[in-house]
């Protein structure tokens, strides 16, 4: 889809071309080992406190035991890895950050809720919603009557997205799908618990072009049971 291309074709900064990835004979990818033990087919299992304490401070909503459906795995370069886990319910997912490996050292968690998805069908559109029309990019976002700070760019205006490529895996198939992201956060007045506003245009391996926007809430890795 060439306007695609044309508006969004970034680069990652710290790209690695290098993939951890392999093919097995079937040509579906292999994903790498995850950290904390994640992978598609765990169940995940929130503290109990968890809901009680962030009542009030986010609108995240915690969910009841979780499966993992699918995984994703993105290379950010210099030894820094994202594993992404979308749970069976549709609604939620969980975000690994760590350095040295995928399974290496956690720098962070986040749980993300999806607030919307809608697909895009021209230029003008993805212009109005994600692009130079948007409000998307600029130092500060309010939703919902909430201020938000951007996390990525240094450009007192708008700042471009973030190209991010994921590989991602199921039980039924293995798939990329190309990220232009912007990354919102604010403070909860909790220690160490921020809340997160997630922009990211998405293009599938058949050219769909979509824009989910999702709601995180750091967590500690004690907050999580994987069973």
């Amino acid at each position: 889809m060439g306007w695609f291309k044309k508006l969004m074709g970034l680069e990652a900064p710290n790209a690695n071309t290098h993939s951890q990835w392999t093919e097995n004979p079937t040509g579906n990818l292999n994903l790498p080992t995850g950290p904390l033990g994640l992978a598609f087919g765990k169940s995940l299992m929130f503290d109990s406190t968890l809901k009680l304490l962030i009542d009030g401070k986010t609108t995240v909503a915690i969910p009841d035991s979780q499966q993992i459906w699918s995984a994703g795995t993105i290379e950010l370069g210099q030894s820094t890895w994202l594993s992404r886990y979308y749970m069976n319910d549709e609604d939620h997912w969980l975000q690994v950050h760590t350095t040295g490996d995928i399974a290496g050292q956690v720098e962070s968690v986040i749980l993300f809720n999806y607030l919307s998805y809608v697909t895009v069908s021209s230029e003008g559109e993805l212009r109005r919603l994600a692009g130079p029309d948007s409000l998307i990019g600029l130092p500060t976002y309010t939703h919902d009557g909430i201020e938000y700070t951007r996390e990525w760019g240094t450009e007192a205006g708008q700042t471009e997205l973030v190209a991010l490529s994921e590989h991602l895996s199921n039980p039924d198939d293995s798939y990329r799908i190309e990220h232009h992201s912007m990354l919102y956060a604010r403070e909860t007045g909790l220690t160490n618990r921020r809340e997160f506003l997630l922009f990211s245009v998405e293009e599938d391996a058949e050219g769909t072009i979509s824009l989910s926007t999702s709601l995180g809430i750091s967590l500690y890795t004690t907050d999580i049971t994987i069973f």
